[in-house]
């Protein structure tokens, strides 16, 4: 069987942020970006991928379409491990970050969507077999910088059924609003998204402690910093999670080797896809090291982070991205009841996009 095509498919679907939208990295968003990567076999089989292209669209897009495709099509799509050796190889001039190996987790999650439907089960069957039939989300909230909004966000997800609070604040009566809000017994995690130096959030995460924080997401900048966020750990006693802007397995070995941190984030659409996805959670068990998988996505990456985490990730939460969208690209599949998904049966990645939504809103 062999790829004969291979198709970014950008869309820009409008999402609702709550009380005000958010801004981070390039700037404000009014969308939800997607990339999603779409490989059609010789067989007549087609797989669906998602390459992370939040506000980046348009040169992911491009990098699947003139970078990917072209190493892919005519290659064995059941060979996938070997295909991505080779990729990797032939685009490491372009760097070992960013849009290169977000493509080619598109188009790997997409292989695997082909290789679960041509062997007629769910992914995670060919992961080992899932170990769960619901998982249990938590809510990541926007950054509101607003106390009181802070606290109205994190009193509804708690009403909706949602165990587990994840912030993305900065200021420090704003977080302690939030946590305020809640029982003492709900989980509360923060992403900070390497706001500080070392120095500074270390002084941080002292003032933090008493919160009872269950992790301090990227607290330091740049965020492959080993040896920062290991002495922000020390020094502050909270647990440090990172790796949703590492690429690569090598990238989370080095954290690893740091002692950097407690809680490894994998993200499938920028780690390389399925099959880096594994290699990584065979490093952090082998460092005891928890896998907790980035994940605020609604395509085929969060489908397939369902699959990894029945899998690979006996007891850990999905990361449910706290808003909502004009329209959904699988419906009840991605839609929590209780605060929990279930875990997908179907062959593959388990449901297809739908293709009026991917009509509607396909870009440029």
């Amino acid at each position: 069987m062999k790829i004969a095509r291979v198709e970014a498919i950008p869309l820009s679907i409008p999402a609702r942020y709550g009380a005000d939208a958010w801004t981070l990295g390039s700037g404000g968003w009014q969308a939800l970006d997607f990339c999603l990567v779409r490989v059609d076999t010789d067989a007549g089989l087609t797989g669906w991928g998602e390459a992370f292209s939040y506000s980046c669209r348009r040169p992911v897009a491009a990098a699947v379409n003139d970078m990917i495709a072209p190493l892919a099509v005519g290659h064995d799509a059941a060979d996938i491990a070997g295909l991505h050796a080779t990729i990797q190889r032939r685009l490491h001039i372009f760097g070992r970050f960013g849009i290169a190996a977000f493509a080619l987790s598109g188009l790997d999650i997409a292989l695997w969507d082909i290789a679960g439907k041509a062997a007629g089960k769910p992914l995670h069957a060919l992961l080992g077999g899932a170990h769960r039939e619901r998982l249990a989300c938590y809510a990541s909230l926007l950054r509101y910088a607003d106390g009181a909004l802070a606290a109205r966000y994190c009193e509804q997800a708690l009403g909706e059924g949602f165990g587990a609070i994840k912030l993305h604040e900065v200021s420090e009566p704003v977080i302690a609003a939030a946590r305020a809000a809640l029982p003492r017994d709900t989980a509360l995690l923060l992403d900070v998204n390497c706001e500080w130096g070392v120095a500074d959030a270390i002084e941080v995460g002292r003032r933090l402690a008493p919160l009872g924080l269950e992790w301090f997401e990227e607290p330091v900048f740049p965020p492959e910093d080993g040896a920062g966020l290991r002495a922000v750990g020390e020094a502050c006693g909270i647990p440090i999670a990172a790796g949703e802007n590492c690429c690569f397995a090598t990238q989370f070995a080095a954290l690893f080797d740091a002692q950097a941190v407690k809680i490894a984030q994998p993200s499938v659409t920028k780690v390389g896809g399925v099959t880096e996805f594994r290699r990584v959670a065979a490093l952090a068990a082998r460092h005891g090291v928890r896998l907790a998988p980035h994940s605020p996505y609604f395509g085929p990456g969060a489908l397939a982070t369902l699959h990894l985490l029945a899998a690979l990730a006996a007891a850990e939460r999905f990361e449910y991205f706290y808003l909502w969208a004009e329209a959904s690209l699988y419906g009840a599949a991605l839609a929590p009841e209780r605060g929990e998904l279930a875990v997908p049966q179907g062959p593959g990645l388990g449901a297809e996009p739908d293709a009026e939504v991917i009509r509607r809103y396909r870009a440029d």
